[in-house]
């Protein structure tokens, strides 16, 4: 669809233009994103996805490219967070008749919630690489110790862990009825402290200005700021623990399917990609950060993945690198409801009839994730198909939800 371009006439000069590529949107997400676009560290344009919606701190499906500064709550307290894709040489056939006990054996071996590991040693040499990393943040930044529980611990057990939320792991079929797993994580405990503890800082810092922010979530570090390079520095520890994260927690489902399934071996397709971070990249001639908050790198010939909603197609998507985006796309089907108001409006019936064909849980534990509170997905594909071009489509046959 041809972009949308709103201009925010009432805001102070020098406010940038918001491109959107979507006619679905919400006025209080709108609002967000001409909030953004007013301050003083935004460079050429804000840009917002078709699955934009009101999110906490910045809209989710914005990408917003600021000039020597950063703003924590914009990226959030989920830092990393993203998806995790492989295909198998398995297809349809073999797999077992009934899933419902590959799903729980799954549960047991990926702790989903609240859960952890209990025994650290499981994932030492992925924990030893990020070990220096984690000492670093915790000695340069005390702070952090009184956020978690148990801190030189919680962030070890919690590798290879799912989390709660719309956070879940997947058993699909693409096109040819081969088989994919994926998985949606991010940096779990240890990440939430960091953003917390960053966004009070940024508020703080700005705390003789938040009069001037058109929201006091948008508070920045800007360049000069000894707490910019700090936050840099643990964001990108945050988001590296994300990614492995989501390594281990494939190894683990892989080695499950290993004890329920024909022997099998993983194509070249695997993709591990954030959609819910800060990087610094060139966009426009300028060296800039970019915080994709709920959006992927869609960079010329970029594999990423774009996951509907339990019960709904997912996509493997190839990027066509276009500016106008900042080499981004949609990272889902984007909620259109709140989880109070999907949980006031859908009954476990209504989750039954939505997820019919899928092994997965059906209480009302998990009805804030209907398919109906999200976007269609297949419309979001279409508003932006100048962007990414399908490589695989995918459909749930289990969806193991946090």
């Amino acid at each position: 669809m041809p972009v949308k371009i709103v201009l925010n006439k009432n805001a102070q000069q020098g406010s940038v233009p918001v491109k959107i590529y979507t006619d679905e949107i919400e006025p209080q997400a709108l609002q967000q994103l001409k909030n953004i676009a007013q301050l003083p560290i935004v460079h050429s344009h804000v840009a917002a996805m078709p699955d934009v919606h009101l999110g906490k701190g910045a809209t989710v499906g914005s990408v917003i490219p600021t000039v020597d500064a950063v703003i924590p709550s914009a990226v959030g307290v989920d830092i990393g967070c993203g998806m995790n894709a492989v295909r198998t040489s398995l297809h349809a056939h073999q797999l077992p008749d009934n899933l419902k006990a590959l799903r729980e054996a799954i549960e047991v071996k990926v702790p989903i919630g609240q859960g952890r590991h209990k025994m650290i040693s499981a994932r030492e040499s992925a924990c030893k690489l990020l070990a220096p990393g984690v000492d670093r943040l915790f000695e340069k930044h005390p702070g952090l110790l009184k956020r978690l529980h148990q801190p030189q611990k919680t962030w070890v057990t919690q590798m290879g862990t799912l989390g709660g939320g719309n956070h879940f792991i997947e058993i699909c079929l693409d096109e040819n009825n081969a088989v994919w797993v994926m998985l949606h994580s991010g940096s779990r405990g240890v990440g939430n402290a960091i953003g917390q503890h960053f966004i009070q800082l940024a508020r703080k810092d700005m705390a003789g200005h938040i009069r001037n922010l058109p929201d006091k979530d948008l508070a920045y570090f800007s360049e000069g700021n000894h707490h910019l390079d700090d936050y840099i520095e643990a964001v990108s520890w945050a988001q590296e623990y994300a990614r492995v994260n989501r390594e281990e927690m494939m190894r683990l489902v892989l080695n499950c399917l290993k004890n329920f399934l024909p022997k099998f071996t993983l194509t070249s397709e695997v993709i591990n990609c954030h959609h819910n971070y800060v990087m610094r990249e060139r966009h426009f001639e300028q060296d800039i950060f970019i915080t994709r908050k709920g959006a992927i790198s869609a960079k010329k010939d970029q594999l990423g993945i774009i996951p509907g909603s339990m019960g709904a197609k997912s996509y493997i998507v190839r990027g066509r690198g276009i500016a106008e985006s900042f080499h981004s796309c949609a990272h889902g089907a984007g909620r259109k409801m709140s989880r109070s108001a999907a949980r006031q409006r859908f009954t476990r019936q209504d989750l039954e009839e939505q997820t019919r064909g899928v092994q997965c849980r059906k209480d009302k534990g998990v009805i804030d994730e209907i398919p109906a509170a999200y976007k269609d997905i297949d419309q979001v594909m279409d508003n932006q198909s100048d962007l990414v071009e399908v490589e695989h489509t995918l459909r749930q046959v289990i969806c193991i939800k946090g």
